[in-house]
């Protein structure tokens, strides 16, 4: 039987829920937040949701830390000196602190889990530790450390994706925006600490992430960025047994070749783009989705990390170096032209010489646009660090990351020199750095471009560019 509840209560549940949160926001009003936030674009996402959650309780943002109540700092465990990075800023709020004694200091993401015992009571450098999966927590936990008490929550979730909170967009141009479809990551790569760091990965409901792009797109946004720890694995699948509320396409599901349709379909004026991909993962149906429409960068992010199959094996990669080439001729026979990036670790446990020698082979085969280079650091708690000793010298290490930074900047130098004489689509994004008489925007291959401003067109405009020349970095050349 069906319990009826009169709709007098139902009232009288709603009118309780709103005087407590106008009398949360009353208490928080006024008080300033301010956020930094390291490493991957996910994290800078992220903040943008923390801003979301505290701004809806009365809190206003600043970009002086000196002048918050509450500072945050959204952290990054993949690489060492990412790390050192942050204990040092860490130690810069802490002098501040000393001057506003009421300051909270809080670490956010990926480090919370991890170094939440030092943080908190070794180092005492904050008040509060939170993980990705406990933002909306954080107005209970600022209230524990305004009650005297040191506050932390760094539990994972397997259902959280934040799909029902509108970010605020932090730093914005209102031109480019990141919207995160996916959280977490199943991929248990030896080097990485993500999947220990962020949980299991999970996808968000497709019909929120439209909704999310269309109102930028309303907004004047012109370029969305689809995030995730890797993409192509998304997959949504509506959970509900009421077929009367679901479509035959949610029971089917939704991929990530479907979704970037989706996302392409809302307007041929919002560009879109996304990161990251993993190689055993990418579909010849994602790339044709790409090929099909204009909107749709040509320019994928692929990490091969090592060139050499011993190597990705014992980085639990699942691929090895033939199947990563087939899927690189797979993106030159679809998508011609198609810019292409990549991550590369220098020195992984018991790289030899030999195994270095085919990374750069590599490098030759695919000439990569760009790429974020970096030395192996072994990561504490990470499947590496438990069953391989880190075993090359820091000299060697130094010298064979040298080789290939090197490579990729004659590599991006010759990608950069195809484009002159090209005409490319740019969205203008603002003024160039060096000066104010030039815009600066980004081609569908992800290339800076800078060309003399003309008062007919401005930021979040599309203008095409002939390329008159290069440096080793930027596009150079005129509207047409």
């Amino acid at each position: 039987m069906d319990l009826l509840i009169p709709d007098k209560v139902h009232d009288e549940s709603r009118q309780g829920e709103a005087l407590m949160l106008e009398q949360t926001v009353g208490k928080y009003n006024g008080r300033k937040l301010y956020i930094e936030s390291y490493g991957c674009a996910m994290n800078f996402s992220d903040s943008e949701i923390v801003a979301s959650i505290l701004l809806d309780r009365g809190f206003e943002t600043t970009k002086d830390y000196n002048n918050a109540d509450v500072v945050f700092i959204n952290t990054c465990s993949i690489r060492e000196n990412a790390e050192q990075r942050v204990r040092n800023r860490l130690k810069e709020f802490t002098v501040a602190k000393v001057k506003n004694p009421g300051m909270i200091v809080g670490v956010l993401g990926c480090m919370a889990e991890r170094l939440k015992s030092k943080f908190l009571e070794e180092e005492k450098l904050v008040d509060v530790v939170v993980g990705p999966d406990a933002y909306r927590d954080l107005p209970n936990l600022i209230d524990q450390v305004d009650d005297g008490q040191r506050a932390v929550n760094v539990l994972l979730s397997r259902e959280e994706t934040y799909a029902d909170i509108n970010p605020v967009r932090l730093n914005s141009n209102g031109i480019n925006a990141f919207v995160s479809i996916m959280r977490g990551c199943d991929n248990m790569c030896s080097f990485c600490v993500v999947p220990f760091t962020r949980g299991r990965e999970r996808s968000r409901d497709p019909q929120s992430i439209i909704k999310e792009c269309v109102a930028l797109h309303n907004q004047g946004y012109r370029e969305v960025t689809l995030l995730g720890q890797n993409v192509d694995s998304y997959k949504w699948k509506a959970e509900t047994t009421d077929a009367e509320s679901v479509s035959i396409s949610d029971i089917k599901g939704t991929n990530f070749a479907q979704l970037l349709e989706m996302v392409a379909l809302i307007s041929p004026e919002l560009r879109v783009r996304f990161s990251t991909s993993h190689p055993k993962d990418i579909t010849d149906e994602v790339l044709y989705t790409m090929a099909k429409y204009d909107n749709i960068c040509k320019y994928i992010h692929l990490p091969v990390q090592s060139g050499n199959s011993r190597v990705l094996d014992i980085m639990n990669r699942t691929y090895d170096r033939e199947w990563y080439m087939d899927r690189v001729n797979a993106i030159r026979r679809i998508i011609p032209g198609c810019a292409i990036s990549t991550d590369v670790i220098a020195g992984f446990c018991t790289e030899t010489e030999e195994e270095h020698q085919e990374t750069l082979s590599m490098m030759d085969f695919v000439q990569y646009d760009y790429a974020y280079m970096f030395m192996y650091s072994e990561r504490p708690g990470t499947l590496a660090a438990k069953r391989y000793a880190d075993d090359i010298p820091d000299t060697v290490k130094s010298r064979r990351l040298k080789e290939i930074v090197i490579k990729q900047q004659q590599h991006s130098h010759l990608r950069l020199q195809d484009q002159v004489g090209k005409i490319q689509k740019v969205l203008i994004e603002g003024f160039s750095k060096k000066s104010n008489l030039d815009y600066c925007g980004r081609s569908d291959h992800n290339a800076m471009v800078v060309f003399p401003v003309q008062e007919s067109y401005k930021p979040g405009q599309y203008v095409n560019v002939l390329v008159d020349r290069c440096t080793t970095a930027t596009l150079i050349g005129r509207v047409i």
